[in-house]
Parts: structure tokens; C-alpha cells; sequence
């Protein structure tokens, strides 16, 4: 296969990304990554801890130049980044600060580019399709982070089908513009905040857009048409904060399941149609759909999903290898699919089944509650194990907020305790993974002072 590009901006003056209000340019760009390249240490694996998501993207850019490989893990604990450093001895990190990340492994700091010159305009690399890019981890929500190998060819085949599937390919090259809720290091982010720009002819909007405040004034900067790619949780808060929001054009969604009213009210909120996003970090993304609408998932082109082991697969077009899907999944035409539930999420409690997912749902619709999640503790082997919750629901008792459960779930997962908190400490993609939760539960003060009563 023939060399595929860094980049598919037409132009030196094609618009990349927009930092201040400013567009930059396809030249400012490949000129600041080759700068951000001459400053590489030794070392063939760089742990990309950018917060500046025009950082992250040149860094990255920067690295795929000249042979390196980023190393993407779901957080940016000391355990996670020990564990980097035990992967990958040769590494080294890039960021804009001398922060603790340091301590494990050797730092990079990231350059002032304020001087480098920009007339000069660099040809856009191109790189071969097996060229490795980067290495992906799973979160560990359900055990040890592993490790994913993406290639360069795998990664343009992905955006190039998710481009067609939103609709964007047969845009003009550079005519959409994109804001990013979820941090680039994800590999949701990573795919839809930068690839999708870098391959698709878009720009990205490098400022911080976290609070509704923030995405409010960063959508309305960006030159339309622009696409909002967030998570529920930030769909959720943007909705409950209760302030105007821009148009968007497009919504995308993704990192856990979005019930079709909450889909429905933010599709008011933005005027813009929503897709929910499928995949994993071990596909990249494989399916669509509009969730409010109640569409049937649809499976990117050339993806196919087969029933084997008592599990479903998935396979082809950018997949580097079949994959078992954590969720049970009912096929319901050509390309199409609903999902049952969730194998990891399956609980069982005295012989009767639910799910993690299902119980979060019911616990966030109640009236007064802004956040909340369940947790299965490990087996006692006493006697039957009885689930937690933790909420953050200002006003609310627990007593009050077991009554509202009683009226949308079994007894049997009424949980025990109920802990309320002020904020649930949710990582940059919504997701509050197990040993989180399982700490949670540890800190919690005896049964006198939390249990449900």
C-alpha cells in the first residue's frame, strides 16, 4: 500500500485549528512540529501528557516524523505511569509543566514555539501503513490496563470510515470545524478530536472546553459548520447548568450508553442532529446511531460482527484483529444491531439479573439527584453480596433517595450503602472506573453513619 499522509489540508493556508480565535494554518503547523521534533531526547516511545490539545496534536505529529510511538493510557496516575515506564524503559514524557510525571520518567518539556519561523512551509509527511503510531491501553475498569497497537494504516482507514459514516466526506476539504469535551489522550478523543481534523480537512478548537460556560463561548468561536464531540456525563451537566448554547451541526456522543431523552433534550438545547458513537479502544470506533430517533446501531463499512465462543466479534476493515465486544449484541439486519446489555456489567443477586448500566440510569433520573453510579463489591463468601451506590444529590437524604429507587428497581439492588458525596471523582471521560468505586467504598465510615436506612 502506498504511503498514506500526515495530514489531507489541501493548501499551505488551509485552516488545521483555531487556538485564541486565530486560525492555524496547514504551514504554522507542519513548521511547529518539525521544531517540536529537534527538541526529542532519545528514546522511541513518548508518554504525550499535553494539556493543550494543539500541543498534544503537534507532539503526536512530531513523533510519527521521526519513528516514535505515543503511549496512551486510560489515566495519569503514578501507578499508570509506572506502569508506562515498566512497559516502555525507553520512554520519555512531553508536557507543558515539570509536573510529577517526571518523577517516573525522563522529561521532555514542551518548546516555546513563540520564535520559530513559520514562512517556510514544510511538505506533509507521508508515512507507510504499517508505521506504529501508538500504543492504546484499556482503562483496567475490569482488570490489568492492556496494551493496543495502532498503525498508521489502521488509523486512516478508521477516520476515513467514520468521516463517511458522519456524513463528512464529501464536504470540502476544511470546511467543518470541531470542539473536543474529551481529552485527546483518550482514544475517543484521540479519534474524533484530531485524527478526524487531520484526515478529514477539518480544524479543531485547541482551547480548554470543560464547563458549559466554556463550550458555550469555544462552539460559538468556531466557524460553522461545527461538530460538539462530548460524552453524556458533559451532555448532562451542560443540560442541568441551564444556559444557551450555540448551534451545533453535529453532536457526537460516546463513552457510555445515552438514553434516547437525554439525547432528545440536548438535540433541542444545540439544534443539531446527535450520533451516538460504538466502539472500544480495541476496535476504535465501529458503529452509529441517532439515539434519540431510536435507530438501530449501524456498523461502519467493511466491519462485520460474528457469533463465536459464546461471544460476538468483531472484524474487518480497520480492525488490526478480531475482537471479542464486551456486550452481548442481537443482529437485526444487514449492518445492523441493538445491544442487550453489557457482559462486564452483568450482575447476579440471589438469582436475579441486572445490569451496572441499567441501575446508573435509574439512579441519575431521579428528581434532585446530579449524579450517581453503583458498585458491586467483591464476593464476601458469607453471605449475598449487597451493592453500593454513590450519589451526589444536594437536598436529597439517602433515605429519600432509596424511596425513589424503590419505585424503579428490585430490592434485591437497592444498595447498601447509599454514600452521598459532593462530586464523583469521574476521570477526563465521564467514566468512574471500578477501583475507583472499590475505593470509594473502602473510605466509606461504618454502617451507623452511611447505610441506607
Amino acid at each position: 500500500m502506498d504511503r498514506l499522509p500526515l495530514l489531507t489540508h489541501p493548501h499551505d493556508d488551509s485552516v488545521i485549528a483555531w487556538r485564541g480565535g486565530a486560525p492555524v494554518t496547514r504551514r504554522r503547523f507542519l513548521a511547529h512540529a518539525r521544531a517540536v521534533a529537534e527538541g526529542f531526547p532519545a528514546g522511541t516511545h513518548i508518554l504525550n501528557a499535553c494539556s493543550d490539545r494543539y500541543h498534544f496534536a503537534l507532539t503526536l505529529a512530531a513523533g510519527m516524523m521521526t519513528g516514535r510511538i505515543n503511549l496512551m493510557p486510560s489515566t495519569y496516575t503514578p501507578e499508570a505511569v509506572r506502569h508506562m515506564a515498566a512497559f516502555a524503559p525507553d520512554a520519555f514524557v512531553v508536557s507543558e509543566g515539570n509536573d510529577a510525571l517526571a518523577a517516573a520518567l525522563p522529561h521532555s518539556p514542551f518548546p516555546d514555539l513563540a520564535g520559530i519561523d513559520t514562512h517556510d512551509a514544510p511538505p506533509v509527511p507521508a508515512l507507510p501503513p504499517e508505521q506504529a503510531i501508538a500504543w492504546v491501553f484499556t482503562s483496567g475498569s475490569t482488570g490489568t490496563p492492556v496494551p493496543h497497537l495502532k498503525t498508521w494504516g489502521k488509523l486512516v482507514a478508521n477516520t476515513r470510515a467514520a468521516a463517511r459514516q458522519l456524513g463528512l466526506a464529501e464536504r470540502a476539504q476544511g470546511a467543518f470545524s470541531l470542539l473536543g469535551t474529551v481529552p485527546p489522550q483518550h482514544m475517543y478523543g484521540f479519534e474524533s478530536t484530531i485524527l478526524l481534523a487531520l484526515q478529514g480537512g477539518g480544524a479543531f478548537g485547541a482551547d480548554r472546553a470543560f464547563f458549559p460556560s466554556e463550550i458555550a463561548a469555544q462552539l460559538a468561536a468556531l466557524p460553522r459548520p461545527r461538530l460538539l464531540v462530548t460524552t453524556p456525563h458533559h451532555l448532562r451537566t451542560v443540560l442541568r447548568a441551564d444556559e444557551a448554547m450555540p448551534p451545533a451541526d453535529l453532536l457526537l456522543s460516546a463513552t457510555a450508553p445515552l438514553d434516547e431523552d437525554l439525547a432528545g433534550a440536548a438535540e433541542a438545547a444545540f439544534g443539531g442532529p446527535l450520533l451516538e458513537i460504538y466502539g472500544s479502544t480495541e476496535t476504535g470506533q465501529i458503529a452509529t446511531r441517532r439515539t434519540a430517533a431510536g435507530e438501530p446501531w449501524q456498523l461502519f463499512p467493511d466491519i462485520r460482527l460474528e457469533d463465536r465462543d459464546a461471544a460476538t466479534w468483531a472484524l474487518g476493515g480497520h480492525i488490526e484483529q478480531p475482537v471479542p465486544l464486551g456486550d452481548r449484541i442481537e443482529l437485526t439486519g444487514p449492518g445492523r444491531f441493538r445491544l442487550v446489555g453489557r457482559n462486564a456489567d452483568l450482575i447476579n443477586i440471589a438469582g436475579k439479573r441486572s445490569s451496572l448500566a441499567y441501575l446508573d440510569r435509574q439512579l441519575q433520573a431521579i428528581d434532585g439527584v446530579e449524579d450517581g453510579a453503583f458498585h458491586l463489591p467483591d464476593e464476601s463468601g458469607r453471605e449475598i453480596t449487597r451493592l453500593a451506590a454513590f450519589v451526589v444529590a444536594p437536598g436529597l437524604t439517602a433515605a429519600q433517595i432509596v424511596a425513589a429507587l424503590r419505585t424503579r428497581i428490585d430490592p434485591l439492588f437497592l444498595p447498601r450503602p447509599l454514600v452521598l458525596l459532593d462530586r464523583l471523582p469521574r476521570n477526563a471521560t465521564g467514566k468512574l472506573p471500578r477501583d475507583v468505586r472499590a475505593r470509594l467504598l473502602a473510605e466509606t465510615p461504618g454502617p451507623e453513619e452511611s447505610d441506607t436506612p
